[in-house]
């Protein structure tokens, strides 16, 4: 089984994950606790299609990317088909057309930049902290 398992899995090895300190997006008042937090520390927002496979591919690539910690930002994620109220609501706060994924950068109540697709791993986060 061994020979098997290389050729279809890549490795025997189990693959590292790394564990982002990710806090859900579930309420439309944490939109109010994120426009304010943004005043003092950045905070970015993931809006994930858990049903869509390029979000997925999107979202595997930021977290295996992804070097900054809670100290630089916070990170939000938002499950698009679940709250759905709250993906429009960020749209109509935030002033962003709604994509998905998307990635919005929040600071001093404004956003900064977003980024949709592969644009998501191609953002600097660094550059907004």
């Amino acid at each position: 089984m061994g020979l098997f398992n290389k050729i279809f899995s890549g490795s025997n090895e189990e693959k590292e994950t790394k564990s982002l300190p990710w806090i859900q997006l579930t309420t439309l008042e944490q939109l109010q606790e994120i426009e304010t937090k943004s005043s003092t520390k950045t905070q970015v927002i993931f809006k994930h299609s858990t049903r869509c496979g390029i979000s997925r591919m999107v979202l595997k690539q930021f977290e295996a990317d992804f070097y900054l910690t809670e100290d630089h930002l916070d990170l939000y994620y938002l499950d698009l088909l679940n709250y759905r109220d709250i993906s429009n609501e960020i749209a109509m706060k935030f002033k962003v057309l709604h994509e998905s994924p998307q990635l919005l950068v929040i600071k001093n109540g404004e956003t900064v930049t977003y980024e949709s697709h592969g644009g998501i791993n191609s953002l600097d986060l660094s550059n907004y902290i």
